[in-house]
């Protein structure tokens, strides 16, 4: 717009009388056309040094925006690291206590089956042990009952009616004296 105000000057001042600038490029002279490039580079000047500024300023500011989140990445990137540390370490201190809580219950269940074992080598002992009476036992009783039996029959064979006053009188005569003894 600017160079458009500039240009409409020109054209005025090249349609006046007198001191003036020829349009006409075919018929214009080397100082005519300096003139037109001096005021091109003048006023173009202004113009392109406020696109070049707007430019600077736009490349200045892309320029900290992507210098800034190339920090922000950097820190994400840091942040991030520090988090993988520290999820690595929970594991690993997870995995550690997982391995001894394992060992602590494997040995814990491994006393526990020894107390088994030796609980049931002790119930197994005092299982025989009480067969083993319970054996000997009844063994006893039958010799008992049999013996008695055979002496009961021995005595049977043996008692006659004589052979049993016999056996009364003495028994009456060592009551007799113990009677006496004790008076």
């Amino acid at each position: 717009m600017v160079i458009l105000n500039y240009i409409n000057t020109i054209t005025i001042l090249s349609t006046s009388e007198g001191f003036g600038i020829n349009t006409d490029i075919f018929e214009t002279n080397i100082l005519n056309l300096s003139v037109v490039i001096g005021i091109l580079i003048y006023y173009g000047r202004i113009a392109f040094s406020d696109i070049i500024y707007t430019r600077k300023q736009t490349i200045l500011k892309n320029l900290q925006e992507a210098e800034n989140k190339f920090k922000e990445a950097e820190e994400n990137l840091n942040f991030a690291k520090k988090n993988f540390e520290t999820a690595k370490s929970k594991a690993d201190q997870i995995r550690n206590q997982g391995i001894a809580l394992s060992n602590q219950t494997a040995k814990g269940l491994l006393e526990v089956i020894e107390e088994d074992i030796k609980r049931i080598k002790l119930l197994n002992l005092l299982t025989i042990k009480l067969e083993e009476e319970k054996s000997i036992s009844q063994v006893s009783q039958k010799l008992s009952l049999l013996a008695f039996s055979n002496a009961i029959d021995k005595l049977n064979k043996k008692l006659n009616p004589i052979y049993h006053k016999k056996i009364i009188s003495q028994n009456i005569d060592k009551l007799s004296k113990n009677f006496l003894n004790i008076v």
